[in-house]
């Protein structure tokens, strides 16, 4: 089915403002959304991903001006991740319907049980780097201005960062998402380093991979050309009207809209793809 200008750019916004509110970007939402107006879901996850890279570039950019975002680590892990998201596409172009909305909902459930179950880290402790890591000189160092001093910091178990990436990769590829969760989690608890250097990092990988996705999708005539414009657009409003409102509501608020729709989401795609409601 075909879907209007109109509709797109209404479930632009709506995906957009979800997807700021919840922290994952909207990338994560749209494609359920686009689905739910009856978008074939190759489709929508093709337009997915190219808003994935619209939407990380810009903050992408603000946490490497400010020297937060760790380049050299970013570029190793890149590595793993373009494979991965170049071999998930490749294998969405060829699968069934059902099986995605089934993996999708798998993922987004993921999400939802990361946040639930995970206790964040109140402080940091330096890791020992391993044989590679220091190797390749995976450290840097940062100023953090919540505790007003510079935070040195060095990964460690790269090998396993990278592998965990990849697995990242080939999910933000099938899906058209960022995948940002698995790759925080590999960067934050694997590789050992700091929350927000793990977070900026993150960002900074999510735009090169879901570019190497977009390409396979683009070669394959996936993207919709006339709804590439409002998709893109509606996404970023969203995602604007969601910042205004974010500052204005309590941490408990925001982390229980994550948790109920994101549930919600997950649970009601597996269940499109068991039932064939696709």
């Amino acid at each position: 089915m075909h879907v209007s200008f109109g509709v797109a750019l209404l479930a632009a916004v709506l995906a957009g403002f979800i997807g700021a509110m919840s922290g994952l970007g909207g990338g994560v939402v749209l494609t359920p959304v686009l689905t739910l107006f009856g978008y074939d879901i190759k489709h929508a996850i093709a337009l997915s991903a190219l808003t994935v890279i619209a939407t990380s570039s810009g903050s992408a950019a603000a946490y490497v001006r400010d020297r937060i975002t760790n380049i050299r680590i970013g570029m190793f892990l890149e590595m793993f991740t373009i494979i991965g998201a170049l071999i998930g596409a490749t294998i969405t172009l060829s699968a069934a319907k059902r099986p995605l909305f089934i993996a999708f909902g798998l993922v987004l459930l993921f999400s939802w049980a990361t946040s639930f179950f995970q206790k964040p880290r109140t402080s940091y402790h330096p890791a020992t780097p391993d044989r590679i890591s220091r190797w390749l000189a995976l450290k840097g160092e940062y100023y953090d201005l919540a505790e007003r001093r510079s935070i040195p910091y060095h990964a460690t178990n790269a090998i396993w960062g990278g592998l965990i990436l990849f697995c990242a990769g080939v999910i933000a590829g099938l899906l058209g998402i960022g995948a940002g969760a698995v790759k925080v989690l590999a960067m934050d608890r694997v590789m050992g380093l700091p929350p927000k250097v793990s977070t900026t990092t993150s960002n900074f990988i999510i735009g090169v991979t879901a570019l190497a996705g977009t390409s396979v999708y683009l070669a394959s005539g996936l993207i919709d050309s006339g709804l590439a414009g409002p998709t893109v657009l509606g996404v970023l409003g969203g995602s604007f009207l969601a910042t205004r409102l974010l500052v204005r509501l309590s941490n408990r608020t925001v982390r229980t809209f994550f948790l109920f729709v994101f549930l919600l989401i997950g649970i009601q795609m597996i269940i499109r793809g068991i039932g064939g409601y696709v």
